[in-house]
């Protein structure tokens, strides 16, 4: 079937946000969800700044150089940018590149169309990239926690890839379930996660406390004089210390921006300081360290016990990017980007616990395959950041959009941050691309969003081609009704809804129904189900519906890009509010299923017409994705060509 995917930018259709009451299990939550990615970066990072391919050598001042430009870099990145600035451009109270770029477009109005598509191409990209970084992050983190057995003994090395292909299995195997029950333990792993790393770092800051001194400014200043142009590819390793920085930004929607903040600078804040600082003292004592500083950071009796538990922290950060991944999946189809894929509702409370088998899937073998094509983080760390960066710049440039278009008391200062904003993600997006020249790891997650941004825009443009070409064919629902009371076929007991991408154009179903069966019901509704681009829609603005004469009707439901569709209840809503009433029983619903073939035909090329006649072909049925009943619905096919 054919779905608007748009209605105009100023409809008043959005459903008020109320900010949500900071509490302490609030807060909980959002250290155990919100901060995964980013809490279990001390594993790696240290690590990964003394890769022998940047050659540095952990004396004093080198030392302290890195671990400024970290602490900076989480000031100026995740605490200015993300927790103080950027939450604030929140639409309808959620967060996520694809809803900042719903609202930068809604900004700017119908006024700015050339715009308006660069920042959606923008966004698109953005998102695609996320696919590009998801798959990296649950092996990084992994191999991290479960490199810790080789600081034990050498000959668990072996073993390492085996132990961590295993966890991921478990992980990805276990998605069919939710995450409603377990997700209740993720706070409490995160809250002692953060309270080990930040103990240890303190009792190894006690010990060298001439540490704490690259809070100055200075020794990062020193770092950049010290080793020239050398220092600026060294940030391609300085930004693994805020990687996961955006997911704050992400998960707005899920706790609100006040315990996050909250859970930010009263916890998460200190206790990564204090990781990184300790590891850093103990490469002052002992430079030998810098072969695992995380795990050498600890004490021996304390070393199986931080394996276990960063393992378990591991998977908790695995897990929200996994779940990220559902919810950008999503979040993609509500707007327009990506087919109906198969989404199962694991949750009857929580309205964004979904499971994807699909997304699943291919996560899951990229995963694999990037864990056995690189086997080590440190191999894995040069493939990391690339995406991610590209990722935080694109915020920082919708950031603007929304500053300069819709906050006109605040600008005059956001406007300024965000070119110090972009400066430094331009700074770090040169470092990881860099990366590029030194080997085929970092093209990885680059051509993975390169091939995700390409399927999204190709669906886009191919609905946009199906739908002018099923529009050509087409028939005003006026006209039709004209003909039907000149010459009336034969009417059949109960209702018809007849699943239409425009409600004043006879639906193709329909037509093929009168064509082959001659007949029609007493009652015959053209439903529309539209995607706006706002998170949700209130109730008050949920359906629209006006007669059409001769038992016909015409009824549009409307959906924000957050909420999960639902006909049947969403009719039956309307009916218990004084709209159209439907006995579920007695609804039959008529859908058109269209079978693309490509042509040379100007549009699209036509490698790129066979690419979307394949994501047609796979789409889920609209009975699935709308959750109509499969008993309830008939498909009539019909043949396009674009």
């Amino acid at each position: 079937m054919a779905i608007s995917q748009a209605v105009p930018a100023q409809e008043p259709e959005v459903a008020p946000h109320t900010p949500r009451p900071v509490s302490l299990a609030l807060v909980v939550g959002a250290v155990g969800v919100v901060f995964g990615d980013i809490g279990t970066s001390p594993l790696y990072t240290i690590k990964e700044m003394f890769n022998p391919h940047f050659g540095l050598v952990p004396d004093p001042d080198t030392v302290k150089g890195l671990l400024s430009l970290g602490f900076w870099s989480l000031i100026l990145v995740v605490t200015i940018k993300y927790v103080l600035v950027i939450m604030r451009a929140h639409n309808q109270g959620e967060g996520g590149i694809m809803s900042l770029t719903a609202l930068a477009q809604r900004s700017l109005g119908p006024g700015s169309p050339r715009l308006t598509y660069v920042v959606g191409i923008l966004g698109i990209f953005g998102a695609a990239l996320f696919f590009g970084d998801g798959m990296i992050t649950p092996p990084v983190t992994v191999l991290g926690a479960v490199e810790g057995l080789v600081v034990l003994s050498p000959a668990f090395s072996r073993w390492v890839v085996p132990l961590s292909l295993a966890i991921l299995t478990g992980l990805f195997a276990f998605q069919r379930f939710g995450t409603a029950r377990v997700g209740r333990v993720f706070g409490p792993v995160m809250v002692t996660w953060f309270l080990v790393i930040g103990g240890f770092g303190l009792l190894n800051i006690v010990q060298h406390a001439s540490v704490l001194g690259a809070i100055n400014p200075y020794w990062a200043v020193h770092f950049f004089i010290s080793h020239g142009w050398h220092a600026g590819l060294v940030l391609g390793a300085v930004v693994l210390t805020v990687t996961g920085g955006e997911a704050l930004y992400a998960d707005l929607g899920h706790f609100g921006a006040a315990p996050i903040r909250w859970g930010w600078f009263g916890f998460v804040l200190p206790a990564l300081v204090l990781s990184y600082f300790g590891q850093g003292a103990v490469l002052l004592v002992n430079p030998a360290a810098v072969s695992n500083p995380f795990y050498m950071a600890v004490p021996g009796w304390a070393q199986i016990p931080m394996i276990a538990l960063a393992t378990t922290a591991a998977a908790v950060a695995s897990q929200a990017v996994i779940t990220g991944a559902f919810s950008v999946t999503t979040q993609a189809i509500q707007l327009g980007y990506l087919p109906r894929l198969q989404i199962k509702y694991t949750s009857q409370d929580a309205m964004g616990q979904v499971y994807v088998p699909s997304v699943n899937m291919m996560l899951y073998l990229a995963v694999v395959a990037i864990t056995l094509g690189y086997q080590t983080t440190t191999a894995l760390a040069s493939a990391y950041g690339l995406s991610v960066t590209a990722t935080m710049l694109i915020d920082s440039l919708l950031l603007a959009v929304v500053a300069y278009t819709s906050w006109p008391d605040t600008r005059k200062w956001v406007l300024p941050l965000c070119a110090i904003f972009l400066v430094v993600d331009l700074a770090f997006l040169i470092a990881n691309g860099a990366k590029l020249l030194s080997g085929w790891g970092a093209w990885v997650p680059l051509l993975i969003g390169i091939t995700a941004f390409t399927a999204m825009r190709t669906w886009r443009r191919g609905r946009a081609l199906l739908h002018g070409e099923l529009a050509k064919e087409g028939v005003p629902a006026s006209v039709l009704i004209q003909s039907l009371m000149l010459d009336p076929p034969e009417r059949v007991a109960g209702a018809a809804i007849f699943l239409s991408s425009e409600d004043d154009i006879a639906p193709p179903a329909l037509l093929q129904n009168l064509r082959h069966n001659k007949m029609l019901h007493e009652r015959n509704v053209f439903l529309t189900v539209k995607s706006v681009p706002t998170p949700y829609v209130s109730n008050a603005n949920r359906m629209a519906w006006r007669p059409l004469g001769e038992g016909f009707q015409a009824v549009t439901i409307r959906y924000g890009f957050m909420e999960n569709p639902d006909v049947p209840a969403a009719l039956l809503a309307s009916s218990e509010a004084g709209g159209p009433s439907f006995d579920p029983f007695d609804t039959t619903y008529f859908a058109t299923r269209a079978s693309v073939r490509g042509s040379r035909r100007r549009g699209m090329p036509l490698w790129r017409d066979k690419l979307f006649a394949v994501m047609h072909r796979n789409a889920a049925p609209a009975s699935a994705y709308f959750r109509i009943p499969a008993n309830r619905i008939v498909e009539l096919g019909t043949q396009v060509s674009i």
